[in-house]
């Protein structure tokens, strides 16, 4: 398999977890992508011109970061990412949801705070980060959802923080003090081996 990536991307990073809590990211060839070219080739994998994307061994190609991810958890025969228990199973791909929600909006304040000063937008900016705050008020209330085995909603909130961490830090400024439980949470799963080795650089 062949993995299209960007260094940076919460989405791969949460892709690369994925394949290293799963035990396959030996099996995994990456190719680096600069998507922000209007040359990349990227669009003849993806035509969205977003990373990630994987080539499979077969040619089939697919795009999107939950895709991979719930592909790669067939490949394996340890603990599944996405519970086969349906009650259980819709729960965690819901959290999953909530979380890339979380980490988009994100990313399109950081968009918007990149953009010429005099064409930045106060009121898009401050819709996007109150969807983040939201997520993460939402998170810290139910800490339920973060109790249990390691899911796929888990890596997707701890890469999405991960990221605005490393890319927004002076407008998330001290948020564990903001979100203790999930702050105390985030610092435990951080010292998984799997995110160790994926730290955004």
């Amino acid at each position: 398999m062949k993995l299209r990536w960007a260094p940076g991307s919460p989405f791969v990073r949460k892709v690369t977890v994925t394949a290293i809590e799963t035990g396959l990211d030996d099996r995994i060839e990456r190719m680096m992508t600069d998507y922000h070219q209007p040359d990349s080739d990227i669009i003849d994998h993806n035509p969205l011109g977003k990373v990630p994307a994987m080539i499979l061994d077969d040619g089939d190609i697919l795009v999107d970061s939950s895709v991979i991810c719930a592909y790669l958890d067939t490949l394996h025969s340890r603990h599944k990412i996405i519970p086969e228990n349906p009650e259980t199973r819709h729960k965690v791909l819901s959290l999953e949801a909530l979380a890339d929600g979380m980490t988009e909006a994100a990313i399109n304040v950081q968009r918007e705070r990149g953009r010429p000063a005099e064409e930045q937008s106060d009121a898009v900016r401050d819709k996007q980060w109150g969807k983040f705050e939201r997520a993460m008020d939402w998170i810290n209330a139910n800490p339920n959802v973060l109790e249990g085995a390691l899911n796929i909603g888990h890596i997707a909130i701890a890469t999405g923080i991960g990221w605005v961490e490393f890319r927004m830090g002076d407008i998330l400024g001290d948020w564990k003090s903001q979100w203790p439980t999930l702050g105390a949470w985030y610092d435990q799963i951080s010292e998984r081996p799997s995110f160790q080795a994926t730290i955004p650089e």
